[in-house]
């Protein structure tokens, strides 16, 4: 029986006679991916009994995302993130073995070329926020320290904004730097500390998180990219612990592991010592990365 004699089309046998009409595809891994989600979508409509009228609206919704979308902005990613499905695709693929850090998602406001920077050095370079320090190790499974490690690290500022997005108002590659541990494995930079910020929420992914009732806001973090020889490679964050939203960020990026306690310092001696001029943020946080197979 060829593809186009699988059966008539009825509404118990719906995704199987689709999916029947893919049994010449050019592609195996489309057609078995189109496979799974003609399955799923349909027992969706079918649970959900959707009106023809509420069909439309869906194909609305999707239609304007769409017209979202931009080289500048990503509806379609807005969406995926919203919905939690971006944070699972990632730790699908980030499954880490024992002890080591977790990953989280890469998020909108990378910029590949930042400035490589000494140890120590401050990111921020408009001096507008609460000075932090931030530090800790890189280290292997076994516990040693990794020499050579590559830190990529980016954050919003006080107002909770990267500097791709207030250019003319933020200097270039502020609050980003790249920086290399060295033999200790350690390392140590300055920022400021960050504010939490809502993920675009003037179109309709915003709309929608609106009619759900939930906020489009994700709880204050810094961004890390590890990178080292013999080493997998880990896209994570850190999160403020007492920020409001941390049990609810808008796109499910916060795990326990990666909290880490944003602590006052307002000791004289200490502050002395980091080389602030008045009370600093201290963040203390260790990476361990897993090695390649």
């Amino acid at each position: 029986m060829s593809s186009e004699e699988q059966g008539y089309f009825t509404e118990d046998n719906s995704a199987e006679v689709v999916i029947s009409r893919n049994a010449d595809a050019k592609d195996a891994r489309v057609a078995e991916v189109m496979g799974a989600i003609t399955r799923h979508l349909h027992a969706a409509v079918k649970e959900i009994e959707p009106t023809q009228e509420e069909w439309f609206e869906a194909i609305q919704f999707l239609t304007k995302v769409g017209h979202a979308s931009d080289d500048w902005r990503q509806e379609f990613i807005l969406l995926s993130d919203s919905l939690g499905v971006s944070m699972l695709v990632d730790a699908i693929n980030n499954r880490k073995p024992s002890g080591a850090s977790e990953s989280t998602v890469l998020g909108p406001f990378h910029v590949a070329d930042a400035p490589e920077l000494p140890m120590g050095s401050d990111i921020c370079l408009d001096q507008k926020g609460e000075p932090m320090l931030v530090k800790g190790r890189i280290v292997g499974i076994d516990g040693a320290p990794i020499s050579g490690a590559k830190i990529d690290v980016w954050q919003a500022n006080d107002e909770g904004f990267y500097d791709v997005q207030q250019k003319g108002l933020q200097p270039d590659f502020n609050l980003r730097g790249v920086f290399r541990t060295g033999d200790d494995g350690t390392y140590h930079f300055k920022g400021v500390k960050p504010k939490c910020y809502p993920i675009p929420d003037d179109g309709p992914v915003g709309k929608l998180l609106e009619t759900l009732g939930r906020h489009p806001f994700r709880p204050a973090h810094l961004h890390y990219i590890l990178e080292a020889d013999g080493f997998e490679t880990l896209i994570t964050h850190i999160f403020d612990p007492d920020d409001p939203y941390i049990h609810t960020d808008a796109v499910f990026g916060v795990k326990e592991s990666l909290l880490a306690k944003f602590k006052r310092v307002e000791d004289p001696e200490d502050i002395a010592e980091a080389g602030f001029d008045g009370p600093f943020f201290e963040v203390v946080h260790d990476f361990v990365l897993a090695p390649t197979s």
